[in-house]
């Protein structure tokens, strides 16, 4: 998964919004999204997110987000140790 990670939106397709979850040190190489959630419903990327172990989500050390407070709250509540 990788200690840094960026967290946004952006519209994919026909102005549908997404959320991505980017492994920073991968450097947009292999790997280097971890997901791509449909919709940016703080909740649902929550559950999303969940579902990747918490051993693994414990290795992230830092969560780079933008002004948005939806993703500012995903990544404390996924990312315990950021």
């Amino acid at each position: 998964m990788g200690t840094y990670l960026s967290l946004d939106e952006t519209p994919l397709s026909k102005g549908e919004l997404y959320t991505i979850l980017n492994n920073k040190n991968a450097q947009g190489k292999k790997a280097s999204i971890i997901p791509i959630v449909k919709g940016t419903i703080t909740i649902d990327v929550i559950n999303i997110l969940h579902k990747i172990p918490l051993e693994r989500r414990n290795v992230v050390e830092e969560v780079t987000v933008d002004m948005a407070g939806s993703m500012n709250l995903i990544a404390k509540k996924c990312f315990p140790k950021t």
